[in-house]
């Protein structure tokens, strides 16, 4: 059995996204029992767990209904797995048998692939964000200029304590281990990024629909609106910006996006 039969069982949905019936896995790596299956099944739940990962984004259980013949049908569980799960179910399968072998290698060079594309996506929004970001903390130092702000450290100081929690800028730079010369903006990932775009946009409309005057009423309106996004976040269940992982600088991100690029068009003039 080749690593094909994996990409011959795999579905798509109607969102696009692929999964595996666990019935359909259970005998692509030839499992004559299916509760002797659901040991690794289970095996694979706790490791997904132990990854921090939520286990029904990945095990979802459902019914599908089997022919038991004349035409009559029957209702049976399986599970559906995202790629992820099947890698951890064939990494906790019985290795002796050739085609889990076969499966891990199939399931790992296949995770591997939608990590780097996942990376590049992530990639992506970073360096459209960060532009973002820099385009409107531009229109928000404009308008409190025009309001009579007279400083724009404490200004944009009052902005980042109300989101990040009383941290000032230079505690976040502290908190993200930047050496002197780094931006805050060119480290943080998307949600982030997010976070302080939203940050700032509010904060120019406030300032602009209140009819907000003088340097106090400026900061303490950027400090609102920074407490009322982090407060949003809060009820989400969401990570508060200072816990959220500091990656490498805006600038290898956007030679990644250049590499792929190169490396997409190579492959087109190859295919041609």
């Amino acid at each position: 059995m080749s690593g094909n039969t994996f990409e011959t069982i795999k579905r798509i949905d109607n969102n696009g996204k692929e999964y595996w019936s666990s019935r359909e896995l259970a005998k692509a790596l030839e499992y004559t029992d299916y509760r002797n299956f659901l040991t690794a099944v289970n095996k694979a739940k706790i490791a997904c767990e132990n990854t921090g990962e939520v286990i029904h984004s990945h095990f979802v259980d459902a019914n599908e209904m089997v022919e038991i013949g004349s035409g009559a049908e029957k209702a049976i569980d399986t599970i559906y797995l995202s790629r992820y799960a099947c890698y951890l179910i064939v990494q906790n399968s019985d290795p002796t048998k050739v085609v889990v072998a076969k499966g891990q290698t199939y399931f790992a060079i296949q995770t591997r692939k939608q990590e780097k594309t996942d990376n590049l996506i992530e990639d992506g929004s970073r360096i459209f964000l960060r532009e973002e970001v820099k385009k409107h903390n531009t229109g928000l130092m404009k308008t409190a200029s025009m309001v009579g702000v007279e400083s724009f450290a404490i200004f944009q100081n009052a902005g980042y304590k109300g989101l990040y929690g009383g941290l000032t800028m230079q505690d976040i730079h502290t908190k993200k281990r930047l050496k002197k010369s780094q931006k805050i903006l060119d480290h943080m990932n998307s949600e982030e990024l997010a976070a302080n775009l939203f940050r700032a946009t509010q904060t120019d409309a406030k300032i602009k629909r209140e009819f907000i005057r003088g340097s106090s009423e400026a900061n303490l309106a950027h400090y609102e609106v920074g407490q009322r996004v982090r407060n949003t976040i809060k009820n989400l269940g969401g990570t508060m910006p200072e816990e959220l992982p500091t990656p490498d600088a805006i600038g290898k991100a956007q030679t990644r996006i250049k590499r792929a690029g190169k490396e997409k068009r190579l492959k087109s003039k190859k295919a041609n």
